[in-house]
């Protein structure tokens, strides 16, 4: 049996009736995802890799009649995987992705101011056979740099076509001659490989001829065929993705079949530095007389010139602290006008619903389910786009790769690389996009740490419970002349207790169950140039959808569950005695205000004694000698697992159970003289400092956030890390707050 070739993939016949395949490949910051985003606009989907957590996304392209699927592949610099994003991108590539056909072509995007470094994976793509069309993105920096490319010239040479393209191409017609070259090259017959290595390819391609006879031989027989092209990179790249896909399907075996074969085949130099080599060697006799580059002594590029304030140990310090300050000042105070708009929206609409439907649980359920459901994830959407419309932003501009080296020296000591620090900031407004930012940080065991450690920073929906216990049990005591509030220094405290939390979780995890080598922070600088308005705004829809998909519906079963716990049962004893003491206020009470007020507080102890008997009710009870250490009454106990969905809920939970209502917040004078007051059966107060502090101590330090928890699923791919981090913050929480309760 002759090995399956990369080209045997592609389908010969191809149907001019079905959706052709066009992969895009290209190394990181080549403007790749930009080009894929104008060629697409909003026709694209964004998904998982089977398995895995790489993101796949595919967008539509018409020319003319014809539609064509296009698939953005990770970015990468070489096709010899070391990473999962790397290894999706060949198994793209090799048509070995379950529901993804082959690619009948692949479009290049290739920096025309690396041309050199760039045309590395281009060569090797070229080696497939897949028919391929090189975009020469960035010529227009280029230019600006002045740097010659003889276009014609390096496509008669590389025997493709090539296709320049300007960075921000803003208009349609831009990218026709593109797409004119994308819809011809679909068409076309697969070209013959390239002829590197040849002994290596031999080598290979006997390799596969065996392997495909022991998959054929085996009861039944193996739907596993390898081919050429991937054994070819095993034998090439040790130890990489490639020889590690092979050894699972084939055995410990195989590893000494490769290795007899790299022996026959190295002679002073190893397979990998010898493709290197002569690929580089090659690459550069393509381009002798077709690029010319300026001399060193030209004038500086923009680039270097705004690197040296950017990059000055002192003066980008004090940048870096403003363009931060600026990130956390949006997320944490400009989105709040938008979340106060859509929190009203959503109580005018249970107004309305209240107003149109009769009591009942229709009208609750409606009001207090749904519209309450819907407003607890929707009112997330402000900060998600904030933030990531300013990381998008920096990203494309080029200077977060720069920020993310100022920050790497700090990060290290805890086992983290400077690509964890702008999530860790960005939680202290939200953990839920500042964990949907972790997939900036390309290694694993660094990205599950920063997704560990970033619930711990102190989020906005903490600050309604501080301000409810601070402004209740710490007095308002000054030092230093009036200068220090007592208040603030115990807000202050928590705000860094979840900072320490947060770093000594990832410094433990590093060395634990994430223990690895340390992170190598490599990262291109490229070159600053102006982020494209529609790219940015397609990727900041993308996020909003994946958003609103991934954890919005898990947030809305969470919050319509937690309501039918609170609604269920009805006890119509209790409402036909607010029925007879209403009718007996209103016969009694002449002035509409005091008879109105008094209705108000009879509705208030209604709902609290509907609470009470409950399900919610009942559970804390049920639960309420678990947390009875912790000093907390079943009230207490009810309010933090009506707050599971979001910390906030607490405050409406509290407000009803001490009969004040549900639409208070932390301000209102008389739910903090409530919860002063509140005592157990022997009249002992509940609340003392001590354990006002313990309740505090343990909401800086537990996971009650149901979206937070969707999204480390989502993020991971697995419910193991969320179960995981649920459980190990709670309980530390849970230590905190009996630590404060038994001091206190």
């Amino acid at each position: 049996m002759t090995p399956t070739k990369p080209s045997d993939l592609i389908a010969s016949d191809k149907n001019q009736n079905k959706q052709a395949v066009i992969a895009v490949v290209g190394n990181p910051n080549t403007g790749k995802s930009t080009l894929f985003n104008l060629l697409t606009g909003m026709r694209q989907k964004v998904a998982n890799y089977p398995g895995v957590t790489v993101e796949k996304r595919i967008g539509e392209l018409t020319i003319g009649e014809r539609r064509f699927q296009l698939i953005d592949l990770p970015g990468t610099y070489s096709l010899a995987a070391h990473s999962p994003d790397e290894r999706a991108a060949i198994d793209v590539l090799l048509g070995r992705i379950g529901d993804m056909p082959a690619p009948d072509a692949v479009l290049v995007v290739v920096d025309a101011t690396n041309i050199k470094r760039n045309l590395f994976v281009a060569t090797e793509v070229l080696e497939l056979g897949i028919p391929v069309v090189i975009a020469l993105n960035m010529v227009d920096i280029a230019e600006s740099q002045h740097i010659s490319i003889d276009v014609a010239a390096l496509a008669t040479r590389l025997n493709t076509v090539v296709i320049p393209t300007i960075a921000a191409a803003t208009r349609h017609e831009n990218l026709e001659p593109l797409k004119a070259a994308l819809a011809t090259a679909v068409d076309k017959t697969s070209p013959k490989p390239w002829a590197l290595l040849e002994d290596v390819k031999q080598a290979a391609a006997a390799l596969a001829t065996e392997l495909a006879t022991e998959c054929a031989a085996q009861t039944p027989p193996s739907p596993q065929q390898p081919a050429a092209y991937e054994v070819q990179r095993a034998l090439i790249d040790k130890g990489g993705e490639a020889e590690k896909r092979l050894v699972d399907i084939f055995g410990s075996n195989l590893s000494r079949r490769l290795q007899l074969l790299r022996d026959k085949l190295t002679s002073g130099q190893t397979l990998a530095e010898r493709d290197a080599n002569e690929r580089y060697a090659y690459i550069a006799k393509i381009l002798d007389g077709i690029v010319q580059v300026p001399a060193g002594n030209q004038q500086r590029s923009l680039t270097e010139r705004i690197d040296q304030i950017v990059s000055h140990p002192i003066i980008g310090s004090l940048l870096f602290v403003l363009v931060m300050a600026t990130v956390f000042q949006a997320v944490f105070s400009w989105a709040t006008p938008l979340m106060d708009l859509i929190d009203g929206t959503a109580g005018w609409v249970t107004d309305q619903v209240y107003a149109t439907l009769p009591e009942g649980a229709i009208a609750s359920l409606l009001a207090d389910g749904v519209v309450a459901g819907v407003g607890s994830v929707v009112i997330f959407l402000p900060q998600i786009l904030i933030l990531f419309a300013f990381i998008i932003v920096l990203e494309d501009s080029g200077y977060m790769a720069r920020a993310a080296f100022l920050m790497d020296r700090s990060m290290r000591w805890c086992g983290l690389s400077g690509h964890s620090f702008v999530p860790m900031l960005s939680s202290f407004a939200c953990a839920v996009p500042a964990i949907m930012g972790t997939r900036v940080i390309p290694d694993t065991r660094d990205r599950i740490a920063t997704i560990m450690a970033a619930p711990f920073m102190t989020c906005s929906a903490r600050l309604p419970v501080y301000a409810l216990l601070i402004a209740a049990f710490i007095p308002r005591q000054h030092y230093f002349y009036g200068l220090v509030n007592l208040q603030g220094l115990v807000l202050l405290g928590l705000y860094l207790l979840g900072i320490v939390g947060g770093v000594l979780t990832a410094f433990l995890l590093k060395r634990t169950i994430l223990r690895g080598s340390a992170p190598t922070f490599l990262m291109e600088l490229p070159p600053y140039r102006t982020p494209n308005i529609k790219s940015v705004l397609v990727r900041l829809i993308e996020r909003a959808k994946a958003f609103l998909v991934r954890a919005g519906t898990v947030i809305f079963f969470v919050s319509v569950v937690v309501w039918s716990l609170a609604y269920f049962p009805r006890s119509e004893i209790l409402a036909a005695e607010f029925e007879r003491q209403k009718l007996a206020v209103e016969a009694s009470v002449q002035i509409e205000a005091a008879r109105e007020q008094a209705i108000l507080v009879l509705e208030n102890e209604l709902a609290a004694a509907q609470m009470e008997q409950s399900l919610l009710g009942r559970m804390g009870k049920t639960i309420a000698p678990v947390f009875k250490p912790l000093g907390w009454d079943w009230k207490l106990s009810a309010a933090v697992i009506a707050s599971f969905p979001a910390r906030e809920v607490v405050i409406a939970v509290l407000g009803t159970t001490y009969a004040v209502g549900s639409d208070v917040d932390e301000e209102d004078e008389g739910l903090r003289e409530r919860v002063r007051n509140a005592a157990w059966p022997d009249g002992k107060k509940v609340f003392t400092p001590g354990i006002a502090l313990g309740l505090m101590v343990f909401y800086a330090l537990c996971l009650q956030c149901a979206a937070t928890v969707v999204i480390i699923y989502r993020e991971t791919n697995s419910w193991r890390w969320p179960a995981f981090a649920w459980v190990y913050m709670t309980g530390l929480g849970y230590l905190g707050a009996l630590a404060c309760a038994q001091l206190g």
